[in-house]
């Protein structure tokens, strides 16, 4: 089993920047990519950045250039750096961990993003 729980969400203007970050743990040697996904008000969860245990990353087209999807040496945690925000960015921000058969999800962090 894993366990991820996401911080670093908060009020910004639009421009600014905002870094969540997300910590794995317990079976974290079994985790094969971690990803963030969003879920704006009344849309569906979508995701925004993903990365695998070989380190390849993949990001929604939206956020392609501003959004950058990192993780530490140890693979426990990973982080999402958010550059130029604008009001489109504003949702629950969800971190996920997938091993073989699961994905296991933490509980959101709010980004607000006012113009």
């Amino acid at each position: 089993q894993v366990r991820v729980v996401e911080s670093g969400g908060g009020l910004v203007q639009a421009g600014g920047s905002l870094r969540l970050s997300c910590a794995a743990s317990g079976s974290i040697d079994s985790i094969t990519a971690m990803g963030w996904f969003r879920q704006a008000p009344g849309k569906q969860r979508e995701l925004v950045a993903s990365i695998n245990s070989g380190g390849l990353r993949n990001y929604a087209g939206s956020v392609k250039g501003r959004f950058t999807i990192s993780r530490d040496n140890a693979r426990t945690t990973v982080y999402l750096q958010m550059n130029s925000l604008n009001s489109e960015d504003t949702a629950v921000y969800y971190c996920s961990a997938q091993i073989p058969g699961m994905t296991y999800w933490g509980k959101g962090t709010l980004v607000t993003v006012s113009s």
